[in-house]
């Protein structure tokens, strides 16, 4: 399985990354490199993950307080958001 972040995904993570950043000097990697772990748990058990949808399905990161949304696809994990738990949880609908 494969996996592919969309434009507004890929955009939350950046911002993400630069606040971070903005607080410590590596804590932006930090938050890259949970990601990637979080997205690894993902593809190892699509379906393990909170239902907040009929398409869309929600990991949370452990260490940051962010959740991956996504949706699955035959061969694909479709990453939507990458949200803030606590900044407007469900606003992500709004642009999907």
């Amino acid at each position: 399985m494969t996996y592919r972040f969309l434009a507004a995904a890929a955009a939350d993570s950046m911002a993400a990354i630069e606040y971070y950043d903005g607080i410590s000097l590596g804590l932006g990697l930090g938050f890259v490199e949970e990601l990637e772990r979080t997205v690894q748990r993902i593809l190892l058990h699509p379906e393990a993950w909170a239902r907040l949808s009929d398409g869309h399905r929600r990991c949370r990161m452990r260490r940051f307080r962010y959740g991956v949304i996504y949706s699955i696809t035959s061969d694909t994990v479709l990453v939507a958001a990458v949200y803030h738990l606590h900044r407007r949880p469900g606003s992500w609908r709004e642009r999907s």
